[in-house]
């Protein structure tokens, strides 16, 4: 492919999108245009070096990324998991770090051991489903929710929750653990696969260089 084309980046919007830009101006590659607060524009371009931000809401990026629309995404684990989207997965960035876990009143770790059927809430059910069906191998019946799932088992509406833990702050003031850890959590790094073949050297530096600054910060 030609050096003309632009490389496209899909940043997770928020506190995700402020660390990569930091990360991303620590290796040299700024992008001057996505500064300006009072901007409307949708699309931030860096001419000089042939790239394109644009910010997405987190679930979107990995769509974006797998149809072509940005051959890089910037998003947490959480969300590659959940959408689980035909992409590569190229770099861990260190930040945005927090657990995915199964929560709920200490009463509800005896339904976990003795594998019983329970109601699981969460805004992710396909973790939710692949911890409890394919790693623990216990038949639950998974709710959706979108906003507080801390209420799930507090109103009854389920036993426990799945969900992210930074602090545990929220859960300790509603009376609910961490029961199980599922894995954790990061902002991750992803890619293309039509885009790692056609532009594999300037993605592969572009990595490469951030890996390095990455193990020596």
């Amino acid at each position: 492919m030609s050096e003309e084309r632009y490389l496209t980046f899909a940043l997770g919007k928020g506190r995700l999108a402020s660390k990569t830009m930091e990360l991303l101006e620590q290796i040299g590659i700024t992008c001057e245009e996505m500064k300006d607060k009072s901007s409307r524009k949708l699309i931030f371009v860096n001419e000089e070096l042939k790239l394109r931000f644009f910010l997405a809401k987190g679930p979107d990026v990995p769509t974006y990324v797998e149809y072509g629309a940005a051959d890089i995404g910037v998003v947490g684990r959480d969300t590659v998991l959940e959408e689980n989207r035909n992409v590569y997965e190229v770099l861990d960035l260190g930040f945005g770090k927090c657990r995915m876990c199964v929560c709920g009143p200490q009463e509800a770790e005896e339904l976990l051991l003795h594998h019983e059927r329970i109601r699981v809430a969460s805004k992710y059910p396909n973790i939710a489903r692949e911890y409890f069906y394919n790693k623990k191998h216990q038949t639950v019946d998974i709710i959706k929710l979108n906003g507080s799932v801390e209420l799930g088992p507090l109103v009854e509406l389920s036993d426990v929750i799945v969900d992210i833990v930074e602090t545990g702050g929220t859960l300790r003031e509603n009376g609910l653990d961490v029961l199980e850890e599922i894995c954790p959590l990061s902002a991750r790094m992803i890619v293309n696969p039509v885009s790692m073949q056609m532009e594999t050297e300037r993605i592969k530096d572009l990595i490469y260089r951030m890996r390095s600054h990455l193990s020596s910060s």
